[in-house]
């Protein structure tokens, strides 16, 4: 038997919920068959909240930890403040095992209060150990960045950013026209955000993301050419502006990708697919 089992067909009642300020919302343990299972039609299957510990643990043996099974709503919902929103364990079996049903349910939903309150830690999961993945991974965000130290010396910088790598390591905004140098576009201008970020760890450098595959809003200058839809774009001596590629020989191995849409004059952002060359 299940150590916790809630039902409920009431669209306006979870099958089971949990509410603590000091300890687990909902626990569950069980030897042999599920720690917590809970099924509702229209509502959330399990909805637990905690302030200051695991809104739902649960722990089996043999069995899943936790089975949430959602129709109309979640099949599994936990919030917790300052720990985990869901934490299950198995020895033998799946620590969570979540189904959406419909052609649009979530088996699962995570999001970290910092998130939603738009704060700077937003982990919504965390996985020690490989993720295998049978689908399609979609992902939001337009490009995918990598982190890099910037200079020490140099103020804020901001989204869209041509950089350019120096002998010490750190990158620098381009000043300098058709630079070999140019290492990708500082990401998350515009509407586009980095889908992938590689590398991101505590430093005792400022560091960035900077755009090396996908889209990313560019801060260009059209004063050395009007740009169209297109064009390649390479390092201007305005700072931390791209210009028209004009000169092929010089553009090689200068280019930071092409131009997505036109700019007839002055500066602005502008979506460029980065295909550094």
């Amino acid at each position: 038997m299940s150590a916790v089992t809630g039902d409920s067909t009431d669209p306006n009642v979870a099958g089971v919920t949990g509410t603590n300020t000091v300890g687990v919302g909902v626990a569950g343990t069980s030897n042999s068959s599920d720690g917590v299972r809970a099924t509702s039609t229209t509502g959330n299957g399990l909805s637990a909240r905690s302030t200051n510990n695991v809104a739902i643990f649960a722990e089996s043996a043999n069995a899943t930890g936790i089975i949430g099974i959602g129709h109309a709503q979640p099949g599994i919902t936990g919030e917790s403040d300052s720990n985990d929103g869901v934490r299950a364990t198995s020895t033998s079996g799946n620590g969570l095992s979540a189904f959406g049903g419909g052609a649009n349910g979530v088996g699962v939903f995570a999001q970290s209060s910092a998130k939603r309150n738009k704060g700077t830690n937003t982990i919504a999961g965390f996985f020690d150990g490989d993720v295998v993945v049978s689908g399609d991974v979609q992902l939001q965000g337009a490009d995918f960045a990598e982190h890099f130290d910037v200079a020490a010396c140099v103020e804020a910088i901001d989204p869209g950013t041509v950089m350019v790598i120096h002998d010490d390591g750190a990158l620098y905004p381009c000043h300098y026209p058709y630079d070999k140098r140019v290492t990708g576009v500082v990401s998350g201008a515009g509407d586009n955000k980095p889908g992938i970020v590689l590398d991101k760890r505590p430093s005792a450098f400022a560091r960035l993301p900077i755009a090396l595959v996908g889209k990313v809003y560019c801060m260009v200058d059209a004063q050395y050419g009007a740009i169209h839809v297109g064009d390649m774009l390479t390092t201007s001596p305005t700072p931390g502006h791209a210009m028209r590629a004009d000169d092929p020989l010089k553009a090689f191995g200068a280019v930071i990708g092409k131009a997505l849409q036109p700019l007839a004059a002055g500066q602005a952002l502008v979506p460029i697919l980065i295909a550094l060359q």
